[in-house]
């Protein structure tokens, strides 16, 4: 498994259990509160120091096993990798943004908005590390 796809791994990880984290947070402060929680800094922060902490955490693990690997430059193959992945992720967070925007545009709600830009920037993520993997997988 290369290095970039083993990084691919790690931050989907990442990426899976801080949304989970998170999301699952703001759907129990809102099922206390009855209504939509707005959005907290405390929660964000403890977000991304999750995520950081999963990210390094997993990235000097791979980096130690793998230290060759590890300050190789990217060939041609995992750069198109690269492209393609980034390329349908802008799909996803540009779709999400419309999304949430035309929602606001129902609903006056800024706490929904932020939290459906917040969701599409996550999916956006996590889309372009699925796809490294599964494009890693198919071995183009």
């Amino acid at each position: 498994m290369a290095f970039q796809e083993k990084s691919a791994w790690i931050m989907t990880l990442a990426l899976l259990i801080g949304g989970l984290f998170y999301f699952g947070l703001v759907v129990l402060i809102s099922n206390g509160m009855g209504q939509l929680a707005p959005p907290l800094l405390p929660l964000i922060v403890i977000y991304t120091i999750i995520l950081v902490a999963l990210a390094i955490v997993g990235h000097v693990l791979i980096a130690i096993m793998t230290p060759k690997e590890a300050n190789a430059p990217l060939d041609e193959r995992e750069r198109q990798i690269q492209y393609r992945a980034g390329h349908w992720s802008g799909y996803v967070i540009g779709f999400g943004v419309i999304v949430s925007l035309g929602s606001y545009l129902f609903t006056r709600n800024g706490d929904l908005l932020f939290y459906a830009v917040f969701a599409s920037l996550m999916l956006s993520a996590l889309t372009e590390y699925a796809s490294q993997i599964v494009l890693y997988r198919t071995r183009l």
